[in-house]
């Protein structure tokens, strides 16, 4: 659900612009306001998550954002500001949707097992593929039939009724009331657990994973943000249900081997390390190689292999540094994640595009992102835990 919301605006880009009149740098604008309230709650969710639990605060910021989605179309026929509004609509999703990862974060570093963590975030993470799917592939016939209203109704609507299931038959009344009253209040639900803060900052490790999760965060976005874009204006003539849909059929079946892959590989006594390692070779170094691909084709079909390739390796990363950062620190890897969000790169792309006019250079910044990322984790990255007191007492 959340990346079936997320993905609305990159679906319908080119048709507001050509509602509203906006050009490349405008478009980017209204596609990297989600990440500037996105950036904002990360750390906030994982510091909620950690506290008060993941599951509540996922579900509470669901029924705001899912809310906001739906009323998207309404916001942009206020007045004739279109560009303000969008932004500000934008802005309040990604504040609302930011607190989601880090939350999930903390959930699954509190709930799962260090041999069975990569699959079971690979198994959540596939939903953000699934739900970009959904997206893609209906709101491209919503799209051609209704128009781009229609595609925010039918996201934000299916969140609420989720909203409401969950509501209903997981969560109990009590549980949400109490976490309620817990972010009215600020008062903390459990007894406060003392975090080696300190300590855990002057780690290279914990450096390394916190810049290769920003570049893989930040090339991911990049290309969520600006594939179908790319794809509409560089073959006007293809099918939107084609680019839209494809790179995500094939990211959901990746993400999951990833996951199986990672945790056999820890099963079979391959140090975490080097399999973490390993994964983040094809979700930041082979899928870089892709990117970079799409930028010397002019064959339509060529293009949406190599970017089904892209997407499909960027999924590794749920079973490298996503999983790496609970490795390091279970007891507060919501906060850590929370630090963690590449909010630049789409505002950047947009503008490279505008001045350079060729998508050339946007796949080149992917390509830079994801390569310093890369060699970062592969030089510094460690797989011990180390949010533990002096006296090694386990928080």
């Amino acid at each position: 659900m959340l990346y079936c919301a997320r993905v609305s605006m990159p679906v319908c880009t080119v048709s507001m612009s050509q509602d509203f009149g906006w050009n490349k740098k405008e478009a980017g604008i209204v596609l990297s306001s989600f990440f500037w309230g996105y950036c904002l709650t990360q750390v906030v969710g994982g510091h909620l998550g950690d506290r008060i639990g993941g599951e509540k605060v996922i579900v509470l910021s669901a029924s705001a954002w899912g809310f906001i989605t739906a009323a998207t179309p309404l916001l942009a026929h206020l007045s004739s500001a279109h560009l303000v509004f969008m932004t500000f609509s934008r802005i309040l999703t990604g504040l609302l949707q930011g607190v989601y990862f880090p939350a999930l974060t903390s959930l699954l570093s509190q709930k799962v097992r260090e041999s069975e963590r990569a699959f079971t975030y690979s198994a959540v993470g596939a939903g953000s593929q699934f739900g970009t799917l959904v997206t893609g592939a209906m709101g491209s016939l919503l799209l051609d039939w209704y128009g781009w209203p229609s595609v925010f109704y039918f996201s934000g609507g299916l969140t609420l009724l989720w909203v409401c299931y969950v509501y209903r038959y997981l969560l109990s009344e009590k549980d949400l009331i109490l976490a309620l009253g817990v972010l009215a209040q600020g008062l903390p639900v459990s007894r406060h657990t003392k975090v080696p803060w300190r300590q855990l900052f002057r780690k290279p490790s914990v450096w390394a994973a916190i810049s290769s999760q920003l570049s893989s965060a930040c090339s991911f976005f990049i290309l969520l943000s600006w594939l179908p874009t790319f794809f509409k204006e560089t073959f006007p003539s293809s099918k939107g249900w084609v680019f839209n849909v494809v790179p995500w059929l094939v990211a959901i079946p990746a993400s999951l081997f990833s996951g199986f892959l990672s945790d056999h590989l820890i099963n079979q006594g391959y140090r975490t390390i080097a399999v973490r390692k390993f994964m983040q070779v094809m979700g930041l170094g082979l899928s870089s190689v892709f990117a970079l691909c799409l930028g010397h084709t002019s064959s339509f079909c060529k293009s949406v292999v190599f970017a089904s390739a892209s997407i499909g390796l960027q999924t590794f990363n749920h079973s490298g540094i996503s999983v790496n950062i609970q490795d390091l620190a279970p007891s507060c890897a919501g906060f850590l994640f929370g630090e963690t969000t590449g909010v630049v790169g789409v505002c950047l792309g947009g503008y490279l595009i505008e001045t350079t006019g060729s998508w050339t250079s946007m796949f080149n910044l992917v390509a830079a992102v994801s390569s310093l990322g890369l060699c970062t984790f592969l030089l510094f990255g460690e797989a011990q835990r180390v949010d533990l007191s002096p006296t090694h007492e386990d928080l």
